[in-house]
């Protein structure tokens, strides 16, 4: 029954990744209710754990979407946080984000590695070393640590995180090691979790962020970033003993639970000296969509983080609640709510991608 159910869900989140395929690239979700745009973090993510297949399909979407992505690169260098509007002459085009120029390079790399073809690659050389210089020029300390305001991250619209945040780190961390600046990347990674002054590491997991720091007043977010940490233990920011004081948290917290993962812990109350009134105008009360609501997509990075550390009974057990959580009411949704377990949207190519690159990497027992 249990294996029914892990095959059943992969079958589905392939059935998914084809319903958010188009000619322009991978939609962050299919149906007519879906989210018709190609974002950079959200096709590459899902692009990244489909890359674990062996489908033409979704070799072409990869490229598609980084081609789209390419085309709209603003002249400075960023890649746009999502295009969308098709159907117009000029396609509308977000920025404001910082992780979407991050994903753009490491996607590069990824397709490059995956597939054994270094055609696009060598296509978008000019364009992948634009898009590493706005990184760097993130760096407004000039101390290896990108700096981001509020809100320009996968977390668009909740909470405030600003100065240095731990995904962001995470991902820099990683492209510094794809780039081949080793040096660099030793670096950050030692400020990151040794600094006294700049460390994000707390004992237990990675604050989400930190910014400045006046005599006995700091700012920091102390809540646990779902995300942030695990990529932290996926592209080895985290060294071993560090990754697994982060997932004791997780279990120990029931951050896994019913369903892989909640996206922060604690929730962001109104009682917070972290809260902020515009976070009712983007429906994250507590509980709700980023505000401590299960996201799968997530979940299938926590399953990764355990591959990696070689917990494989554990992993295997997280896919099956993995799998439930896809197939229960709606197909693939954007977040589940912890309390009642409703689900919230449909069809989501990340909650897709993922689910495939965990269901793949527990077969081979390794990260893929």
């Amino acid at each position: 029954m249990k294996k029914d159910i892990l095959e059943e869900a992969y079958e589905r989140a392939k059935e998914t990744l084809r319903l958010c395929s188009t000619k322009y690239g991978l939609y962050a979700s299919g149906g007519k209710n879906g989210y018709f745009g190609v974002w950079s973090r959200d096709s590459n993510i899902s692009l990244i754990g489909a890359s674990t297949e062996k489908n033409d399909l979704f070799k072409g979407q990869f490229k598609k979407s980084l081609e789209t992505l390419k085309k709209h690169q603003s002249k400075l260098g960023q890649i746009p946080n999502a295009v969308l509007k098709f159907n117009r002459k000029n396609p509308q085009v977000d920025f404001k984000s910082i992780d979407s120029s991050l994903w753009f390079i490491i996607g590069h790399y990824i397709y490059k590695e995956k597939y054994k073809d270094a055609g696009l690659f060598r296509k978008h050389k000019s364009a992948i070393k634009k898009a590493i210089l706005w990184v760097k020029n993130r760096d407004v300390g000039e101390d290896l640590t990108l700096e981001q305001l509020p809100t320009t991250d996968w977390q668009d619209a909740f909470p405030h995180k600003y100065g240095s945040v731990i995904s962001t780190q995470a991902l820099y961390y990683y492209v510094l090691r794809l780039i081949g600046e080793n040096r660099n990347a030793r670096k950050l990674r030692k400020i990151v979790n040794k600094s006294k002054e700049d460390g994000l590491w707390n004992k237990n997991y990675y604050w989400a962020y930190r910014w400045k720091n006046h005599n006995k007043y700091k700012e920091i977010g102390d809540w646990f970033d779902s995300f942030g940490n695990l990529i932290s233990i996926i592209f080895g920011l985290a060294n071993k003993k560090r990754a697994k004081k982060i997932i004791s948290y997780i279990k120990n917290k029931g951050i896994a639970t019913p369903y892989p993962v909640k996206s922060i812990y604690p929730v962001i109350k109104k009682t917070s000296a972290y809260w902020r009134d515009y976070y009712l105008d983007a429906g994250a009360t507590p509980n709700h969509y980023l505000n401590g609501g299960i996201w799968p997509y997530l979940g299938g990075l926590y399953i990764l983080a355990l591959i990696k550390l070689k917990m494989f009974k554990e992993a295997e057990k997280e896919l099956i609640k993995l799998a439930e959580s896809n197939l229960k009411n709606n197909l693939f949704p954007e977040w589940i709510d912890p309390k009642t377990k409703k689900t919230h949207g449909k069809f989501q190519a990340w909650s897709a991608g993922t689910y495939i690159w965990a269901y793949n990497s527990v077969k081979m027992k390794k990260v893929l």
